[in-house]
């Protein structure tokens, strides 16, 4: 069994899923839900969840954002925590609802409440429930990269590494230039696609000179961006969320192509 530090002993997760998870890789949330419920939590997915609201809110557009953050802090508020496999998406309803509702007492205040228990995924597992996997193969090299909302915002750094270390037969390698920015940054990869263009092409040339296997990562906005420029070079590198790794899931996708 997880050890589960000083936390709850049976803390009540609700699971934020994000909008990529749900349309573009759910084996993420899958994945998220496995390791939650693995590290002794009671994990609940609420069908009312809807986007954070980021892409709104970095267009400068918080009229619209404002609506949809009242939604999620309404959804969210009868849990411990909200626990989201994504950074960015962590980093908004942490970071930023506060400042979107500065001139709002009422929701300001709803707003930071739910801000204290939200967090990242794979944090929330190494540092509020003292999670390591137990009995997770994959025999694979791979690099990690650091996405910027969760590491700037939320200072998520070791705590992967920490968990992908007790991965039997994983090996991380290092990559250059892995707290640099992928390109992806939502709306900017649209709006400034040239210089997105040639942010991932740097990012992908590292990840090649790596020479590992999987490129890891916890945001599936960033890994996205990175696989397919990796696809579009012909590179063998394959993409998985860290989550998927520590779950088991990633070892069984590898062997269903080998």
């Amino acid at each position: 069994m997880p050890e589960t530090g000083n936390a709850l002993e049976k803390p009540r997760v609700g699971l934020f899923v994000t909008c990529l998870v749900d349309s573009i890789r759910p084996n993420v949330g899958f994945a998220a839900l496995a390791l939650l419920e693995a590290a002794g939590c009671t994990v609940e997915i609420p069908l009312a969840q809807t986007c954070c609201g980021q892409p709104a809110y970095n267009s400068g557009a918080d009229d619209a954002t404002k609506p949809l953050a009242r939604a999620v802090i309404e959804t969210f508020e009868p849990y411990d925590y909200l626990v989201a496999p994504s950074g960015s998406c962590a980093g908004m309803i942490k970071a930023h609802y506060p400042e979107l509702f500065a001139d709002d007492p009422l929701w300001r205040e709803r707003a930071e409440k739910l801000a204290a228990k939200t967090h990242e995924l794979l944090s929330f597992l190494a540092d509020l429930r003292g999670f390591r996997p137990r009995n997770v193969l994959c025999k694979a090299t791979a690099a990690y990269h650091d996405s910027c909302s969760g590491l700037r915002e939320l200072g998520v750094k070791a705590q992967p590494r920490a968990l992908l270390d007790a991965v039997e037969g994983l090996e991380l390698r290092p990559l250059e230039g892995e707290e640099t920015c992928c390109g992806f940054g939502g709306t900017f990869s649209v709006k400034y696609s040239d210089i997105s263009a040639e942010i991932v092409g740097e990012k992908a040339r590292n990840v090649e000179a790596a020479g590992a296997d999987l490129l890891l990562g916890g945001d599936l906005g960033c890994l996205i961006n990175m696989a397919g420029k990796l696809r579009r070079d012909g590179a063998r590198t394959r993409v998985f969320h860290a989550a998927e790794v520590l779950a088991g899931m990633a070892d069984r996708a590898i062997g269903e192509e080998a």
